[in-house]
């Protein structure tokens, strides 16, 4: 396993590395007011940031807060938009260095990996394993309450263990301790909480996989899928996760965590249900899916919004179909908009 390493503080503050972060940070926002506002100025609010990280007087602003429905109502803090440039020119710098000690098949929030290959991989798993064990057996599992309940002092235990550079230290530290929680917890909208999240898990995903010896092992961020040729080797797991989750990271697993056979139903995982012959949409996908565009018509038909915002939605709605089979799936969904937006504008 590569160890620690340092001599990375000059890449993080270098001016182009803070442009490039910036202009990393604004994707998807370039029309809002923050984000027009730092532009107005930007070599100006570049420098002004650069020489806050070279002196080390650099600390995070206030965080914005709002909620979203995805599908359940969640609290999204995310920083200001300065802030998040200095994530992104931090995250760019450290993340090759972490993402080179993970497991092959941790799929969140990493370069080239994502939800579709995650759910590709639990489809292989489950083939492999029929074809070896006849009748396999899934634990399905996920941590209750993930992001509220990271440890910040375990997480600054860890973070050293890859990138040893004070001055980075330092600043995951800031980062960590302005995020707006006493002890525990970091805030979902936040490139590097996404980063931290995924690394706190590591140590668990080396033990499974190294130490235990376990093959067919996917996580998604805290969702996680094993397969295992019975139930009795299941449950030992499970077990053991129910030990060493609450001792050494002070997280408990999700109630809803199952073990099941793999022939008994399909695997929900990744925004897939999955088994080893296909894979459709999950079902509460599909039908936020048919409100969020009935939606969009109504509001098209009074002026609220224009062409431009829902083609974008049309075409992310295909592009997550695609992966799987759901050609009726797809057509009822876009049939029913064409439908909608006919009676709206009659």
């Amino acid at each position: 396993m590569p160890k620690s390493c340092g001599g990375l503080w000059g890449d993080v503050v270098a001016f182009d590395n803070l442009y490039r972060a910036f202009r990393s940070a604004r994707k998807g926002h370039v029309f809002k007011s923050d984000v027009l506002l730092f532009q107005s100025q930007l070599e100006e609010n570049l420098i002004n940031i650069q020489n806050h990280l070279i002196y080390q007087s650099w600390r995070p602003g206030p965080w914005r807060q709002f909620w979203v429905r995805d599908p359940k109502y969640r609290l999204i803090q995310a920083p200001c938009f300065a802030d998040r440039v200095v994530h992104h020119a931090l995250v760019d710098v450290v993340a090759p260095f972490f993402d080179r000690k993970m497991i092959y098949h941790s799929y969140a929030c990493r370069s080239g990996k994502g939800v579709h290959d995650a759910a590709r991989r639990v489809q292989h798993d489950l083939r492999v394993a029929t074809r070896a064990w006849g009748s396999p057996w899934v634990l399905k599992a996920d941590i209750s309450k993930y992001f509220p309940s990271i440890d910040h002092d375990i997480l600054r235990s860890i973070l050293p263990r890859t990138v040893r550079e004070k001055s980075i230290i330092d600043l995951f530290g800031h980062i960590i301790s302005g995020s707006g929680f006493d002890d525990r917890g970091l805030p979902v909208g936040a490139l590097t909480s996404q980063l931290f999240a995924n690394i706190y898990l590591d140590k668990m995903d080396h033990i499974i996989k190294d130490n235990l010896g376990i093959k067919h092992y996917v996580r998604y961020m805290d969702d996680f899928i094993i397969v295992f040729p019975s139930k009795v080797e299941a449950q030992e797991l499970l077990t053991w996760l129910r030990h060493y989750l609450p001792t050494e990271l002070r997280l408990s697993l999700n109630p809803k965590t199952i073990i099941f056979p793999a022939s008994a139903r399909m695997v929900d995982f990744a925004g897939y249900r999955i088994c080893k012959t296909h894979m459709v949409p999950r079902k509460r996908n599909i039908k936020r899916a048919r409100r969020a565009f009935k939606k969009m018509v109504k509001a098209y038909a009074v002026g609220d919004i224009d062409l431009s915002y829902i083609k974008p939605r049309v075409a992310s709605f295909i592009g997550y179909t695609k992966h799987c089979q759901a050609i009726m799936s797809t057509k009822s969904v876009l049939g029913e908009l064409v439908l909608t937006r006919t009676s709206v504008l009659s």
